[in-house]
């Protein structure tokens, strides 16, 4: 099965502006235009998040089940395509993902400016932290579904517990590398293989 729709999950203080949310919409528009892309920028609450995506892939087509729907995230927007893909049984593609985002982001309370515009200002609540926790979803019920590109050089998450978190999984496990994959564009190839985009 092809993949028709794909959907990619920003980061924490991230947005579609990221160098690899550019690059993979760059790639989907060139090489394969019937491809569905859509890269939402998602507010700083995880429940609201959580609802905007699923309202958003709720329309996408359903005949075949969710095998044509894939989800891609990087860091906490690794854990939502986690939560994304558990819920529908799609693919998902991990860059760096978030394991215990309520546990990181509990010392990041406040005040925050967006990474990409700082002029931009949004304040992180602590009832986030457990609309955090209740997305936490369980044991992968299908490892196979997933392809986990995760750098041992990564300054911001610990390499060891996000392959603890996705055993199981495909794993493109990096020496050294970092949070924000700078390398990205060498796993590119990898992660088309496994997306099997339309």
């Amino acid at each position: 099965m092809r993949t028709t729709h794909l959907l990619y999950l920003h980061g924490f203080r991230s947005s579609p502006l990221s160098a690899k949310a550019q690059k993979m919409a760059a790639l989907v528009q060139q090489r394969h235009p019937a491809v569905r892309w859509w890269c939402p920028p998602l507010p700083p609450s995880p429940r609201l998040a959580m609802r905007q995506i699923m309202d958003g892939v709720a329309h996408w087509p359903r005949e075949a089940g969710f095998e044509s729907l894939a989800v891609m995230g990087s860091s906490l927007g690794g854990f939502y395509a986690t939560a994304v893909a558990e819920r529908l049984g799609c693919k998902a593609v991990l860059l760096n993902p978030a394991v215990d985002p309520a546990r990181d982001l509990s010392r990041h309370i406040g005040e925050q400016t967006a990474w990409h515009n700082p002029d931009e200002h949004f304040f992180f609540e602590p009832r986030f932290v457990d609309e955090l926790r209740a997305l936490q979803a369980g044991p992968l019920k299908a490892p196979h579904n997933y392809l986990a590109v995760i750098a041992k050089g990564d300054e911001v998450l610990d390499w060891r517990e996000m392959t603890a978190r996705y055993a199981g999984a495909q794993l493109r496990l990096l020496e050294g590398g970092d949070h924000a994959l700078s390398d990205f564009e060498l796993h590119v190839p990898a992660i088309l293989d496994f997306l099997a985009l339309a």
